[in-house]
């Protein structure tokens, strides 16, 4: 029987040798950058707010104020585009990187379980995502809600909220591609297939298949409500046939913590042959 210290010892070495690592990738800049997207945005609406006072949103005569926006950007943008993204790039990669770069042997030869090489390896992602995606939903939170006279003060609950909410998809679509990287051929493929098709397909349609997805569950969470009688409303209400949050934050951490066991569980028995 193994030793569940050295299961945590050998993922702390793995997370502390993989944390500087990823931290300064090449994929780790690109979606820096990627999230740099947002807060150009929000800047540029700023900007056309401070120089101009022609610019009043509104959707069906329902006024769109700063924390309202700052909601469709959250719900829009982070929580449909940007986490589920962060998972498949990461997620994906952290056997497959290794197996390409034909690093994985090395990693194998160590004297540590090779589920511990997948664990480290995930609570690295953790760790190097959050770095990345809490600063810029703060700096775009900053220079948006106070936009038509929304108060910083008592937006600030949603704001922790909001940042909760996108650690726990973090952490629910990380373990899940981590899964699709371990067991299957071709993960990012069908890692980007599943976050971009499967997904917002099942979410259209009544069922029990959209039970089978991440998003489902991740959207309520969402502490934003919507402009009434609005475009925006429709568009919210066609995707929020949603389970109770208590319910929900269960059902992710049953879909991380199985997706996760069944990963290192592959990377245990799986060989790995290097192509020459």
């Amino acid at each position: 029987m193994t030793n569940p210290r050295s299961l945590v010892w050998s993922s702390a070495r793995i997370f502390d040798l993989s944390l500087g690592q990823m931290l300064w990738s090449r994929r780790s800049v690109f979606l820096g950058l990627l999230l740099g997207g947002p807060v150009v945005l929000a800047a540029a609406i700023r900007i056309v707010t401070a120089t101009t006072e022609l610019w009043r949103l509104s959707i069906n005569g329902a006024r769109i104020g700063g924390p309202a926006l700052f909601g469709m950007i959250m719900w829009l943008l982070y929580i449909r585009f940007i986490i589920p993204i962060l998972g498949v790039f990461y997620g994906t990669a952290l056997i497959a990187d290794e197996v390409e770069d034909r690093t994985i042997t090395y990693l194998f030869t160590r004297p540590i379980r090779r589920g511990a090489v997948l664990v480290g390896k995930y609570l690295a992602y953790l760790v190097c995502t959050i770095l990345l995606v809490l600063p810029s939903v703060i700096v775009v939170f900053f220079l948006i809600v106070p936009l038509g006279g929304g108060s910083i003060g008592s937006s600030f609950p949603t704001l922790l909220a909001d940042l909760g909410m996108l650690i726990v998809g973090l952490v629910a679509y990380g373990a899940v591609f981590a899964w699709v990287g371990a067991w299957l051929r071709r993960p990012l493929v069908i890692g980007l297939v599943f976050a971009f098709g499967w997904e917002p397909a099942v979410l259209l349609f009544p069922g029990y298949l959209k039970r089978l997805t991440v998003a489902y569950y991740l959207q309520a969470l969402v502490p934003h409500a919507m402009p009434d009688d609005s475009a925006v409303s429709v568009l919210m209400q066609l995707f929020r046939e949603v389970p109770a949050v208590g319910m929900s934050l269960i059902s992710l951490a049953v879909i991380a913590a199985l997706a996760l066991w069944s990963a290192a569980r592959a990377v245990e028995r799986r060989e790995y042959v290097i192509d020459q």
